[in-house]
C-alpha cells in the first residue's frame, strides 16, 4: 500500500477515504437475469451494512511511477472506522486506523507517520466504506455494470470529489453484494489493485487490535494530509 508522499519520492498517498454503505433492500434476482448497476450497489450495501467487524485477506498490487509492487497481509475492519492492514510481505509493515489518527509505519524507518483521521485521504481506505453509512450509489459518480468472470460483476464509477484526481474506480462483486476485487486508476496512469478472499464476518478480535504502539527509538511525526 502506498504510503503518503515524501519528498524523496519513496512512497505516494492515495486519494480518498470513503464512509461506508447503507442497508439497502433489494429482493434476489434470478441468477438469469443480470442485475442494474443501482441493483448490485444495493446488495453490496445490503452485505456489508450488518458487519460490525470484517476479516480479509488481501493481495494488492501497484504499477506506476516505474514500480510494480506486490504485497499481501491481512485487513481487518470495525465499526466505527476502525481498521488495521497487517502485511505479511514486507512483514512489519503496517496502516492503523485507530478512529482518531492514522498510523503509518514501515520496517527500518526511522519515522511514524500520524495524521489525524479527519484529514486523512487515502486510497487504503477503499474498505472503510463497507462499514459506514453511506450508500456506493452516491459514492461513485457515472456508475456503470458490465459482467466479469465465473459469473461476477463489474461495477465502476469515479470517487465522488475526486474527478481531478482518479480516473476511475472499479470494483469486482457477485450477485450477493460480495467484493472480491477493485483496482483504482489515477490521471497520471497508475494503478492500485486489491484482490480479496477468505472473508469472514464479525470475528472475534483482540481488545487491542486497533492500537498502534511505535517502535522503540523510532520518532512518531505530524504527517501532511495529501495535497
Amino acid at each position: 500500500m502506498r504510503f503518503l508522499r515524501r519528498a524523496k519520492g519513496q512512497h505516494r498517498c492515495w486519494p480518498f477515504v470513503f464512509l461506508a454503505l447503507l442497508l439497502a433492500a433489494v429482493p434476489a434476482l434470478p441468477q438469469s437475469v443480470a442485475p442494474s448497476a443501482a441493483q448490485l450497489a444495493a446488495a453490496v450495501d445490503r452485505h456489508y451494512n450488518t458487519l460490525h467487524r470484517l476479516r480479509v485477506n488481501f493481495t494488492e498490487t501497484y504499477q506506476g511511477m516505474g514500480m510494480d509492487r506486490h504485497e499481501s497481509g491481512v485487513l481487518l475492519l470495525e465499526k466505527p472506522g476502525r481498521m488495521r492492514w497487517n502485511y505479511a510481505e514486507p512483514a512489519g509493515k503496517a496502516f492503523v486506523l485507530d478512529g482518531k489518527y492514522g498510523w503509518f509505519y514501515t520496517p527500518g524507518d526511522a519515522q511514524v507517520q500520524r495524521i489525524p483521521a479527519k484529514k486523512l485521504d487515502d486510497l487504503r481506505s477503499p474498505l472503510r466504506f463497507l462499514l459506514g453509512h453511506a450508500q456506493l450509489t452516491k459514492e461513485l459518480t457515472g456508475l456503470t455494470m458490465t459482467p466479469a468472470d465465473n459469473g461476477a460483476f463489474r461495477l465502476r464509477g469515479v470517487p465522488r470529489g475526486m474527478e481531478q484526481r482518479v480516473r476511475t474506480l472499479e470494483v469486482i462483486v457477485t450477485a450477493d453484494g460480495t467484493i472480491h476485487a477493485m483496482t483504482l486508476e489515477e490521471l497520471d496512469g497508475s494503478r492500485t489493485s486489491f484482490a480479496f478472499e477468505k472473508e469472514e464476518a464479525n470475528p472475534v478480535l483482540a481488545a487491542d487490535t486497533f492500537r498502534f504502539t511505535p517502535p522503540a527509538g523510532v520518532q512518531v511525526v505530524e504527517g501532511a494530509p495529501p495535497v
